[in-house]
């Protein structure tokens, strides 16, 4: 025998960082059908490596990453990064040189064990070797120098290597590795016990909420954080570096009297002392959450930093360096640690003193076996943790002097909040009538979008806060009619009839108080004015005489009627009320084997477009009121109620038009316009 050939598993290839030295990278086994090429060799063999075969060996590891390779008798993943691939070939370089030069094979001397007595007597009757380790001092891909240990089992891949073993002529034995595409399975994996480096975050960790002001953002956090910690901030204008992280300021101890000398003064045995002037450093929100974080982690527990009107403040001047922390890997952990500057770091000592890290290992398995953690405890370096969740919030109609810039934009997850109905069924109390403050929402967006041409100015549900579910006159004044004059519709000249006064004048702002000074008050009738122009009904009139339409669709209230038609795959013309009909039957005619269960769930993923939208047989049954204006289509023996009520107020037609042509529902929609 010659020559042997051994199948690799993850037992024999245990990956470990470049600094890593312990059984699972010193001890090499081999069945024992192996043993007769070494028998009569002695205790030790000399084997030759070759800087191309473990070059090759590498690059085929890295092509396979992430995957997870023995650490310690657990699997452990090992992300894929271009520092890997540096770093490897940059210890290879450093390890093949003799007498200062570059050489394409070198020697190392391996340790033969086989039938060795235990501490407990018996005889491990196992054939291996040990002694695989050697010291090498490189050059990261940073260009900083560090000391590594070299062994052979950082080349094997479990399932994909084999391992060639050749006694040359000169009595040493050559080392090649080899590689598969396919891995084999040989079974002796079974039962070991399989972790990841790290659990993956299961929410994002860097979140703005944008939209309309009013639609929930804050809430939205509020209720997604509730059973978490949470620090608060708020950026505006003056808000900096030291403001959101941390400085020095001024604050008051009680310190010795000292003399001239600076030395304490005493009366007696007694040290006099005054309340004096001192500098001390202040975690601020950033800091204060970066800390907690780092204290939770061992528990699973997660630290909120929550930045409200993060557009209102120069995120580039308040992040500073800590921009570079943004950037986190797939387990949640920052990839760049940034330097603490000298009062930082004094400040974490201080901080994170007698704070030990369970799962350092773990962590500092991502940064390629440097001892991360404890630098992070040191204060050397900040480096974000994957249970520090940094949401913030942004209004998209603040005219914000500091627009966030696109590479900060890429570092965030963005989840836009629609404007919706709450359901809360607030109202407007207005000189004595009452008025549905959704439709008041439906019908001043409307406005602001055909007339500023831009969602960003529209209100949300929660623009204007209700007391007792009642928003009143003086409220509705000072809140969103403020806001509409002087934020909305002062650059466009208030030219819609919807600004007209009873006079024909315009409704200036002024007109909505009486002009009695300090004691002033809102003109209710002006209120009331406003909301008639935007054709809004109070709520007491009823919606059996407000909203039915007649057949084409129009509602009575409306001051000019239109007379659109519709057709649905190039069909008969139809209404604006019986074009979700058409469409209904359209779509189960397209679709011969769908259930009236899967139409319903289709179709109400549009939204509810208008109310009772669709309903199944059931929901239609169970409605008690009497103005049930739904048509029945037949879906195979099974019907399925349609509304034909509401699509002619606010553009409800053409809102389903321009849905369902988005879908791939194979169904087109087309406006005839008469």
């Amino acid at each position: 025998m010659n020559e042997i050939v051994k199948h690799i598993n993850d037992t024999n290839a245990s990956y470990r960082p470049l600094g890593a030295g312990d059984a699972k990278n010193t001890d090499l086994f081999l069945d024992n059908e192996h043993y007769q090429l070494f028998e009569g060799a002695g205790e030790h063999i000399t084997v030759r490596y070759h800087k191309e075969n473990l070059a090759k060996a590498i690059l085929f590891i890295a092509s396979i990453l992430p995957r997870k390779f023995d650490q310690s008798s657990v699997h452990c993943v090992v992300p894929y990064s271009k520092d890997f691939v540096i770093n490897q070939l940059s210890l290879l370089d450093a390890l093949f040189v003799e007498d200062g030069k570059n050489v394409e094979t070198i020697t190392q001397e391996w340790n033969t064990r086989k039938d060795v007595p235990q501490k407990n007597g018996k005889i491990d009757p196992r054939f291996y070797f040990n002694g695989l380790l050697k010291d090498v001092i490189y050059r990261d891909a940073t260009g900083k120098e560090q000391k590594g240990k070299f062994t052979i089992r950082n080349y094997f891949a479990g399932g994909y290597s084999e391992l060639h073993i050749k006694k040359a002529n000169d009595g040493i034995f050559d080392i090649e590795i080899t590689n598969v595409n396919t891995p084999y399975d040989d079974g002796k994996e079974d039962g070991l016990e399989e972790e990841e480096v790290m659990a993956k975050p299961s929410l994002s960790l860097q979140q703005i909420f944008y939209g309309a002001p009013g639609t929930g953002k804050s809430h939205t956090i509020k209720e997604e954080t509730n059973e978490s910690d949470v620090i608060r901030t708020t950026f505006h204008p003056d808000t900096d570096y030291s403001t959101f992280v941390g400085a020095y300021k001024p604050t008051t101890a009680l310190l010795p009297i000292c003399d001239e000398l600076g030395q304490p003064m005493k009366i007696g045995a007694t040290t006099l002392h005054k309340e004096q002037i001192v500098y001390e450093f202040v975690a601020q929100s950033f800091l204060q959450a970066y800390v907690n974080a780092w204290k939770k982690f061992d528990k699973d527990d997660k630290q909120y930093l929550v930045i409200e009107e993060i557009n209102r403040g120069n995120c580039a001047q308040i992040f500073g360096d800590l921009f570079q922390l943004l950037d986190r890997n797939d387990y949640g952990f920052s990839d760049y640690p940034i330097k603490a500057d000298a009062d930082m770091k004094r400040q974490l000592q201080k901080a994170f003193a007698g704070l030990v890290i369970a799962q350092k290992d773990k962590i500092n398995t991502m940064y390629e076996g440097k001892d991360i953690v404890s630098q992070v405890l040191n204060g050397d370096i900040l480096l974000l943790p994957n249970n520090l969740y940094i949401w913030a919030t942004m209004n998209t109609s603040d005219q914000s002097l500091f627009p966030i810039d696109s590479a900060f934009k890429r570092r965030w997850d963005w989840t836009y909040m629609p404007i919706s109905n709450a359901e809360k069924d607030w109202i407007i109390e207005v000189d004595g009538s009452k008025y549905d403050w959704w439709q008041f929402l439906e019908r001043i967006n409307e406005k602001i979008g055909s007339i500023t041409n831009s969602e960003d100015k529209k209100l949300g549900y929660f623009f204007c806060k209700a007391q007792d579910g009642v928003i009143s006159a003086k409220t509705f004044v000072g809140k969103v009619i403020f806001y509409l004059w002087n934020d909305v519709f002062k650059d466009y000249e208030f030219g819609d009839a919807i600004f007209n006064d009873e006079d024909g004048s315009k409704l200036s702002f002024d007109k909505f108080y009486t002009s009695e000074g300090k004691n002033s008050k809102v003109v209710e009738e002006k209120v009331a004015l406003f909301l008639k122009n935007l054709r809004l009904i109070p709520i007491e009139i009823s919606k059996e005489e407000s909203e039915i339409e007649d057949e084409d669709g129009n509602t009575p209230e409306s001051n000019s009627r239109n007379y659109d038609k519709f057709t649905v795959n190039d069909g008969a013309e139809c209404a604006k009320n019986k074009l979700a009909i058409e469409c209904i039957k359209e779509y189960i005619k397209l679709n011969p084997d769908i259930t009236a269960q899967e139409v319903y769930e289709k179709w109400t993923s549009l939204g509810s477009i208008v109310p009772h939208f669709i309903e199944t047989k059931e929901q239609f049954d169970s409605r008690t009121d009497n103005s049930k204006r739904s048509d029945a289509v037949d879906c195979y023996g099974i019907p399925i109620y349609v509304a034909r009520n509401g699509y002619g107020s606010n553009g409800k037609a053409d809102i389903l038009m321009k849905l369902v042509n988005e879908k791939n529902w194979g169904i087109t929609i087309k406006k005839i316009i008469k």
